[in-house]
């Protein structure tokens, strides 16, 4: 053995220990862009994959973790493999950050959606937030103080409709109100005819089955029953409010957004998270539509709720 080969074994093999401080690295890199390619291949069981679809977004974060770790490495090959969850994160929800190609002008509808919060200790500090930003509808969820609400909003908006713990309350007198059935074994959504200047409008103000994890088979049969009333109703302009227990990114929501379009994805941006209030990760909270342009839409955050309020303007 010559001299020359004893001093390169002695030194050990530099390049080769670089490639293996990346290597964990690079393949949990590689499992974050596939889970985020491919998370609705995962199946379904006991509602795992309907919580890791809602928790898509928020993979990204891995990639700034994965990032400090390939450097803490000293590693090229595994800050180049970060750099493919990176790729495909922005591809999938990039584009929201971007400002929105929603209609021009002033809208000539405004509406809300809050899930007011079972227990709420001033249910009328909550409502009072909506009604300051001059909306002309309120849709509201877990109403459990009706005359508190009804005392805050009277003046502005005289027309209400009800059943059980959903509400709507309208500047516009409200033609004809019913509660739907969702599944649950009691109404706990309602829809109406709202007479708007520009004409009617069904509103439905939804709030649908809790999911939990593990837990989801209540709130799936209850957005499928949402799904086919939709699906069956006449109406040319309609708008669903309310707390649909669901994300956007949740395969069980496409039945439903095949028949309508979300206000926030094509007016709004950001992802318009609204739950839980003090520092959102999801959106459970929508306004749906069809039939009418949306010019805006974003979240607002009120007092005394676990929820944020969302908001949305229509042109007809």
């Amino acid at each position: 053995m010559t001299e020359q080969m004893v001093d390169e074994r002695a030194a050990g093999d530099p390049a080769g220990r670089r490639h293996r401080r990346g290597l964990v690295v690079s393949a949990v890199a590689v499992l974050l862009a596939l889970l985020l390619v491919g998370h609705r291949a995962v199946p379904n069981v006991h509602g795992l994959g309907s919580l890791l679809d809602s928790a898509t977004p928020l993979l990204g974060l891995g990639v700034p973790l994965l990032g400090l770790a390939a450097l803490l490495r000293r590693s090229r090959w595994a800050l180049l493999a970060v750099l493919l969850p990176a790729v495909v994160w922005v591809g999938l929800y990039g584009g929201v950050w971007l400002p929105s190609a929603a209609g021009a002008g002033p809208p000539s509808l405004r509406v809300a959606s809050q899930n007011l919060r079972s227990g709420n200790p001033d249910p009328a500090a909550t409502v009072g937030a909506l009604a300051a930003v001059d909306v002309d509808l309120i849709g509201l969820q877990e109403v459990d103080d009706d005359d508190r609400v009804d005392a805050a909003l009277r003046q502005r908006y005289p027309h209400r409709a009800a059943v059980s713990t959903v509400a709507l309350w309208s500047r516009w007198p409200i033609r004809d109100s019913v509660g739907v059935d969702t599944g649950l074994g009691w109404d706990r959504a309602l829809r109406a005819v709202v007479a708007a200047p520009q004409g009617d409008l069904v509103v439905y103000v939804v709030h649908l089955g809790s999911a939990r994890a593990g837990h989801t088979a209540t709130r799936d049969e209850t957005l499928a029953a949402l799904a086919a009333t939709v699906r069956a109703d006449p109406a040319s302009r309609l708008v669903v409010l309310g707390d649909l227990n669901t994300a956007p990114t949740d395969r069980v929501f496409v039945p439903l957004t095949r028949l309508l379009r979300d206000a926030q994805a094509d007016a709004g941006q950001g992802f318009g998270f609204t739950w839980p209030a003090e520092l959102p990760v999801t959106r459970p909270d929508h306004v749906l539509y069809r039939g009418l342009t949306p010019t805006r839409a974003g979240v607002l955050r009120t007092p005394d709720s676990d929820h944020r309020a969302v908001t949305a303007g229509f042109r007809w």
